[in-house]
């Protein structure tokens, strides 16, 4: 499988995703923004990955690369692409399917309960998955559902946490590929918004409990799974004679 990830910041990598890639031997292209925004041609990717980033999708003045990027997106959706989007990478999923993005009521950092919906159930893409499952967020921005989407998550915070579009595209407005080393990264770097609000946690407690993290990465390589899975099955129906 041929996999394309757009990185936005140095401190926001792969995490535990890495290790997935590697155990399958997948071959792995990047574009990091922060070093050359150069996208690469749509025809051969099977997967695009869309990590995090501290900026928002209406950034372009000062990240003038988020129009291209968008564009990217959108025309690897158009083509059936599998895309995933975390974070940021979601937002920039739903901008892309022409949903509004815009600054949630409440800054959502650390670890909360999420609650999937009765849609999740019905989706192969989250197959495995528990009813209520705590996980890791960061993030001040939310988005409108686009249309034609299924509504996967919500938190207490936040009510557009996940959604599934065509069985192909995921957006994550929450990280499962957060590891330990990854969190104490996002701490180190944009510790100034860990501030004393109601949904907003302590430094310490996001990084207490290594178990968490396992738990979440756990859940990240079964959602990757269902991806590729579904990937494959794809390419054998769209064989010739088939």
């Amino acid at each position: 499988m041929k996999v394309h990830v757009l990185q936005h910041v140095p401190f926001e990598g792969l995490g535990s995703i890495e290790r997935w890639l590697a155990d399958r031997r997948d071959e792995v292209s990047h574009t990091r923004f922060f070093d050359a925004p150069v996208l690469p041609e749509v025809a051969g990717i099977d997967l695009v990955i869309v990590l995090g980033g501290p900026m928002g999708v209406h950034d372009e003045g000062s990240c003038p690369w988020l129009v291209a990027e968008k564009r990217f997106v959108g025309d690897c959706i158009d083509r059936g692409l599998a895309v995933l989007g975390i974070c940021l990478g979601a937002q920039i999923i739903a901008a892309a399917l022409g949903a509004r993005v815009y600054a949630n009521p409440v800054r959502e950092i650390g670890w909360w309960p999420l609650q999937l919906l009765p849609a999740a159930a019905d989706s192969p893409l989250f197959r495995g998955f528990p009813a209520q499952v705590e996980v890791f967020h960061w993030h001040g921005d939310t988005f409108d559902l686009p249309p034609g989407v299924a509504h996967i998550a919500r938190s207490a915070a936040c009510a557009h946490q996940a959604f599934v579009y065509r069985e192909r595209v995921v957006g994550l407005q929450f990280h499962l590929e957060t590891t330990g080393d990854s969190a104490r990264q996002l701490i180190a770097m944009c510790g100034g918004e860990i501030v004393s609000e109601p949904f907003i946690q302590s430094a310490a407690a996001m990084t207490a409990d290594p178990r968490r993290f396992a738990r979440i990465n756990g859940l990240m390589y079964g959602l990757l799974d269902n991806i590729a899975s579904g990937i494959e099955t794809r390419a054998v129906s769209e064989q010739p004679g088939r």
